[in-house]
């Protein structure tokens, strides 16, 4: 079974990369105000977005988790080799939070080309009448390109099975729930706060510390 430390680790590595999500899906959670009824109450629909979304995110996790399963029947030294692979994405992760290598960028410029085929079924659901309409819209946008996404996935395909997994990416996306609702509400201060040199070099150097503590776990 997961352990709580795996699952407040993978907690904290959402809300370390809020740094990251308020840039790049900040703007999405923003733009849903635009696609909710005029008087409604905004906070149904973000909560129903953000639970697609991880909803989304879980998948994921079980899916990764079921290739981990298959490589540990290919690979010699599976756990060796997968938890080096882990603690590299965290390194680059790291190096992509604190903004001295923009290495994970690359990747998700490869999953623009994936995104430009599924992103239409989204505007399928807007402007919300209800909602439950946000729902299947925040499960699409899960799928969006993002390398602190892949870095929380390579993590998890490290857990022993999918479950482990998926509980992994759920714990991860929940720590990214507090920037990405209150930016979708039109707080302006979370958002300067968390892009704040010290608070994003802070962030980046705590991944970094977990992703060299990863490497030295599997390879010592």
């Amino acid at each position: 079974m997961i352990t709580d430390l795996w699952f407040f680790t993978a907690f904290l590595m959402g809300l370390a990369g809020s740094v990251h999500c308020v840039g790049m899906c900040g703007g999405v959670a923003t733009a849903l105000t635009y696609a909710i009824p005029k008087g409604a109450a905004p906070l149904p629909f973000h909560l129903m977005y953000n639970l697609g979304r991880l909803f989304s995110y879980t998948l994921a996790g079980a899916l990764v988790g079921l290739m981990g399963m298959g490589a540990r029947g290919v690979l010699p030294m599976p756990v060796t080799v997968l938890g080096t692979l882990s603690g590299l994405f965290l390194v680059m992760l790291a190096a992509y939070l604190g903004q001295w290598w923009n290495g994970l960028s690359y990747l998700e410029r490869l999953g623009q080309h994936a995104w430009r085929f599924v992103s239409p079924f989204a505007k399928r659901f807007i402007p919300f009448t209800h909602p439950v309409y946000a729902l299947p819209y925040g499960v699409i946008w899960g799928w969006l390109p993002c390398g602190l996404v892949y870095s929380a996935l390579t993590w998890s395909v490290t857990m022993d099975n999918p479950l482990n997994s998926s509980l992994v990416m759920l714990a991860f996306g929940l720590g990214t729930l507090p920037s990405l609702i209150t930016a979708g509400l039109g707080s302006t201060w979370l958002k300067q706060t968390m892009q704040h040199s010290f608070i994003r070099q802070s962030f980046a150097l705590l991944m970094l510390c977990f992703g060299l503590w990863t490497l030295y776990m599997h390879l010592a």
